[in-house]
């Protein structure tokens, strides 16, 4: 099967992770506008227990507007979802590859779309080593 994310495991705990997170978008220039708490969420919607999660939606301004303008419709997709969970494995940090969103576009490889994925693919990159 096909990656969809771009993934790091660490050894590290969770809520020092979340935080190192946004930092580590912060410097790539990303801001966070929103966060979902699933835990939390879960377990007051449907009351379950799930180990710690959130979703962070990263926003680069200059890069969605660029994927705006290169293509509407991808803004159904954006912000770009980072996702921090923690598992037996150790804390997961996973973006969604911006690559898949050209993918979802069924845009050509030369279409403007793709440069903007591409510098998103190696800003969360970045952020992800960062870590």
């Amino acid at each position: 099967m096909a990656s969809f994310t771009l993934i790091r495991t660490l050894d590290r705990p969770w809520a020092e992770t979340v935080e190192a997170t946004r930092a580590a978008l912060a410097e790539q220039g990303f801001g966070v506008l929103t966060e979902i708490d699933m835990q939390a969420t879960l377990k007051a919607k449907i009351d379950v227990d799930i180990a710690p999660q959130v979703i962070l939606g990263a926003c680069r301004p200059p890069l969605a507007h660029a994927a705006i303008q290169a293509e509407p419709s991808i803004a159904a997709v954006l912000p770009c979802n980072v996702v921090v969970r923690e598992t037996e494995a150790g804390t997961v940090v996973e973006a969604f590859d911006p690559q898949a969103m050209v993918g979802l576009a069924g845009v050509d490889a030369d279409a403007p779309l793709c440069g903007v994925a591409e510098d998103a693919r190696t800003r969360l990159q970045a952020a992800l080593a960062a870590l």
